[in-house]
């Protein structure tokens, strides 16, 4: 099966991609998505422009679109529609987890194109995943807080195992959802089984704004390569 992956550089749409790659799908394409809102509900905001450097890492071709003055859902039609127009995919895979209001659009949005949506992680448990995407190996650091149970210590974090119980504590005290799939943050992942070459960020700000802050990645490049026997090489 040809597929395009919604990807926005955090952890769940990285887990989407490995899962598509490992049902032995052909991943066509990643489309990044990069909303004009920063309070977008439908898609990542915070260095979205950086999933070009993660698609040179994975080995994958990516196109970006810039929704601007419009509605997200018909800003996503169209990026798709015209992705559609120059390449034959039969699915579209998305790292949603939970949220209808997301997980409703794209699958209109693919019902109207006449190609399958596919959400691999859709009614998992977020603590279950949280600790699967770290165990797996998945690295990412936090790029943006805005909930109350997450301070600016977490802010530009890179995210272990050692960190689980805090973010559970987090859910369990203020309900924070483990997988942020409500928004309360987001995610940029340096590393995952899939990367050829992790990322290395060279330059960076915190900037925290009374209770929530964004990490802005300003400069990054790729690491050391990887052997194949090292990554999940395709």
């Amino acid at each position: 099966m040809r597929c395009i992956v919604l990807y926005s550089g955090g952890k769940d749409s990285n887990l989407a991609l490995w899962y598509a790659v490992h049902q032995g799908w052909s991943v066509e394409l990643l489309v990044s998505v990069v909303p004009e809102d920063p309070e977008s509900r439908m898609f990542h905001y915070p260095n979205v422009r950086w999933t070009k450097l993660q698609a040179e890492a994975l080995g994958y071709p990516i196109t970006a679109f810039t929704i601007k003055g419009e509605e997200e859902v018909q800003g996503l039609e169209r990026a798709l529609r015209e992705v559609m127009d120059r390449i034959c995919c039969d699915a579209v895979v998305s790292g949603v987890v939970m949220s209808d209001y997301q997980r409703s659009r794209i699958d209109r949005i693919c019902e109207g194109l006449g190609v399958c949506s596919i959400a691999p992680l859709w009614g998992k448990d977020p603590s279950t995943l949280l600790r699967v995407e770290l165990e797996m190996g998945f690295k990412f650091l936090i790029t943006a807080c805005m909930a109350h149970g997450l301070d600016r210590s977490w802010l530009g974090r890179l995210i272990t195992t050692s960190d689980l119980e805090g973010i559970l504590e987090a859910h369990r005290r203020f309900g924070v959802n483990p997988v942020f799939e409500g928004g309360e943050a987001e995610t940029f992942v340096v590393d995952s089984p899939l990367f050829r070459h992790p990322i290395e960020i060279l330059d960076s700000e915190n900037v925290w704004y009374g209770d929530r802050g964004y990490f802005t990645i300003k400069d990054a490049a790729l690491g050391s390569r990887r052997s194949p026997d090292e990554a999940g090489y395709r």
